[in-house]
């Protein structure tokens, strides 16, 4: 039986991944802020809860994320961009994944096939942005990739069989977008069932990458 452990379950497409690996008869563990006092930006209480954890877990998936402060708006522009604003969103989004990632070597297996999975997004690309804006935002994913792409290495040192990637899960119907009125959405239940078949598909030779909800690499 497949371990996984989904930390972010209390959000719509942490919830939907646990839920479809537990259709798929996964033991699934389940994290959250709501349901353990998870607060992905203070050490401590990353290392009380994934301390407490017993692996190995086959499968590893960081569900985290936030677009913006509460009250707060990606900016359009420099003159928009707040420091203290700037810092929250890149606490939670790259700090938080770096911050998780400290406790994935010792809950992995040490041999078998295992995958550690990142939840990011396709804005979070140097090389695919032509629009611009959204500053912290973009900063705080492309950052969190660099956090994936070096963690790959070292955790492939001891786990030569493990898979580190980052996954961008496409426009999803959450609260999170609730204010992208133009985009095309997807469901929670769909986007779970995308992303874990690309997952299916991965293996130790693609540790390091980044994957969108298709099984397409995105440039960093």
């Amino acid at each position: 039986m497949q371990r996984a452990l989904v930390i972010g379950a209390s959000g719509g497409i942490g919830a939907a991944l646990a839920a479809a690996l537990s259709e798929r008869g996964a033991d699934v563990t389940a994290l959250s802020r709501h349901r353990d006092g998870l607060d992905v930006t203070d050490m401590a209480s990353v290392d009380r809860v994934l301390g407490g954890q017993t692996g190995p877990f086959d499968l590893i998936l960081v569900a985290t994320g936030i677009l913006a402060p509460p009250g707060g708006e990606p900016e359009k522009s420099l003159t928009q961009i707040d420091a203290s604003r700037m810092a929250e969103v890149l606490a939670v989004n790259t700090i938080g994944p770096a911050l998780l990632l400290r406790h994935a070597s010792r809950l992995l297996p040490r041999q078998g096939r295992s995958v550690v999975a990142v939840l990011t997004a396709r804005v979070g690309s140097i090389g695919d942005n032509e629009l611009g804006g959204w500053y912290s935002y973009r900063a705080s994913k492309a950052a969190a990739g660099q956090i994936v792409r070096t963690a790959a290495i070292e955790i492939g040192r001891r786990h030569r069989e493990a898979a580190v990637i980052a996954l961008h899960p496409g426009t999803v119907a959450t609260p999170f977008t609730e204010s992208y009125p133009g985009h095309r959405k997807i469901s929670p239940a769909q986007a779970a069932k995308n992303l874990l078949g690309v997952i299916d598909g991965i293996g130790p030779e693609q540790s390091g990458q980044f994957f969108d909800w298709a099984g397409k690499e995105v440039p960093w």
